[in-house]
């Protein structure tokens, strides 16, 4: 998968380095002193990651956690994103990451305990308190290599009032099966209609096996999320999502699923850029576009309330309580 790794100096000898390097196939390494001084430096294609892609193992430095954007998650609640890795292994053509950094290059940060850490001293100022991870890369995609899931879990154990969202599209849940399931901590896909997927979800697992990834963590008792974001127009969009619905339910327990989120495609301009730029030929680009109240571009009001309202109607209608559906980034 990896052309080379890239290993930071200080971290080289770190538990979770060692266990990482370890999971890797004769990784042909290289010591650097930081990141910092490679990573997105030169302005590499996104398209590269397909054949000649880096991975760098660092110290994340900085802030670790942060506040989300507004309509990020549930109404009401604190919510913030904490950052353990840059970069997905996935393509999906509406990625935001291909105009958001200089690099499709990944970076695994390996310094959890700290993370961990600022987790404790937020907690003690809320309540009721939200982390998600996979704001800049997908949860579960590496978790068989990075195995950091154990301390993440012993801490939301012991701290009740806070809750872990882990963002996936990955169906690579086996070191979550293995771990015990916590009401506080909610496994979420992203999912697409089956011709969404094929069309625009590339080298991600399809849609049915999403659905099966679902199935295997609702039998054991996982809490559960749902993301129908972003949705892109197409021809039978009612059609095909009642159908997405349908098959979801009948594998997974709806008690289980503690809220969907429905959201249109959006993009920043430097982002619509690549993606004209990296699919031309993309049937994402059918629009019509116009730029919206926050200043990304979007599908016009009309067009957006009319899908979100569609979805919102079929959720309802098979069954979803109304309070379990939020409006994400809108």
């Amino acid at each position: 998968m990896f052309q080379k790794i890239l290993v930071e100096k200080n971290i080289l000898h770190h538990p979770n380095t060692k266990k990482i390097l370890n999971n890797l196939k004769d990784p042909h390494i290289e010591i650097i002193e930081s990141y910092e001084d490679y990573w997105g430096k030169v302005k590499k294609p996104y398209l590269q990651k397909r054949d000649n892609l880096f991975l760098f193992l660092a110290k994340k430095k900085g802030q670790l956690i942060k506040k989300t954007p507004d309509a990020y998650g549930t109404d009401g609640d604190n919510h913030f994103y904490f950052i353990h890795a840059y970069n997905c292994i996935y393509e999906c053509e509406y990625c935001y990451l291909q105009g958001y950094f200089h690099t499709p290059d990944l970076v695994l940060f390996v310094n959890h305990d700290e993370i961990i850490n600022e987790m404790a001293r937020i907690s003690k100022n809320y309540p009721s308190v939200w982390f998600h991870a996979g704001e800049f890369s997908d949860s579960l995609a590496l978790s068989h290599i990075t195995d950091e899931f154990d301390i993440y879990w012993d801490f939301f154990k012991k701290n009740k009032n806070a809750k872990l969202e882990l963002r996936t599209k990955s169906v690579n849940i086996k070191n979550i099966m293995n771990k015990e399931p916590l009401e506080n901590i909610i496994t979420t896909f992203s999912l697409s209609s089956s011709q969404s997927s094929k069309e625009h979800d590339l080298k991600t697992p399809s849609t049915n096996a999403r659905l099966k990834a679902l199935k295997k963590l609702s039998d054991k008792g996982f809490q559960l999320g749902i993301h129908f974001d972003p949705i892109i127009y197409q021809e039978n969009l009612e059609k095909n999502y009642d159908k997405l619905i349908s098959d979801l339910l009948e594998k997974v327990n709806i008690d289980l699923i503690n809220y969907f989120s429905i959201g249109v495609v959006r993009f920043t301009e430097n982002v619509y850029k690549e993606v004209k730029k990296n699919y031309p030929s993309s049937k994402i680009h059918l629009g019509p576009y116009t730029k919206s109240f926050d200043e990304k571009i979007r599908y016009s009001r009309p067009t957006r309330e009319w899908m979100l309202s569609k979805i919102k109607d079929l959720l309802i209608k098979n069954g979803i309580e109304n309070k379990k559906i939020y409006l994400c980034m809108e």
